[in-house]
């Protein structure tokens, strides 16, 4: 998939996104402890190896479930051959989806989208197709990398998009080098 200035990271890269460094500057229980508890359902959209898809996995429990979507059947290779033979490989479902389709076929109660919305072609049409899919009270990470990626005009850009789709942006953690925000429901934010 390729935008103007961007294409998705191919799987031969795979170790990047996944390794001691990453961890210590993006600490994935860190991010997202704030967001989950036992019982939730997780959406991790473009979930790569699985960095967060794990951490997810862990915070939701195992009365939770979290679905991990890549575009990359090796990605998605990847992440299944972390989880072989452990209880996370019950909690953790991995959906190939396309370009125009997420696939989805239930609810959520919380979505990642952690440095890959600036990959999406029609980042519009995304967002129309995650709104349905959050529970009224659900809430979007949307993580953002600043340095090479996406400028704080772009980042804007991104999310007057979710607003057009129905979501309000509130301010998201501070993370090094990145843009964050919190999404949730217009409905959920009048409430």
């Amino acid at each position: 998939m390729r935008t103007a200035n961007t294409r998705v990271c191919p799987v031969e890269l795979a170790d990047s996104l996944d390794n001691k460094w990453r961890w210590w500057l993006q600490n994935p229980h860190k991010i997202l402890a704030p967001y989950l508890s036992e019982g939730m359902s997780a959406l991790d959209v473009g979930c790569g190896p699985g960095f967060f898809s794990i951490e997810l996995a862990r915070l939701v429990g195992p009365g939770g479930r979290v679905i991990a979507a890549d575009l990359q059947q090796g990605m998605l290779d990847r992440l299944a051959a972390k989880i072989k033979g452990t209880d996370l490989a019950t909690r953790i479902h991995q959906l190939r989806c396309d370009t125009a389709n997420l696939n989805l076929s239930e609810p959520v109660d919380f979505i990642l989208t952690f440095y890959m919305v600036h990959e999406v072609p029609d980042q519009a049409a995304f967002f129309r197709q995650l709104f349905p899919w959050l529970r009224e009270t659900g809430k979007i990470l949307l993580v953002e990398p600043r340095m090479f990626h996406v400028s704080r005009k772009q980042f804007r850009e991104t999310l007057h998009r979710a607003e057009a789709a129905g979501f309000v942006s509130t301010p998201g953690p501070r993370l090094l080098l990145s843009w964050s925000a919190v999404l949730i429901k217009r409905s959920a934010a009048a409430s």
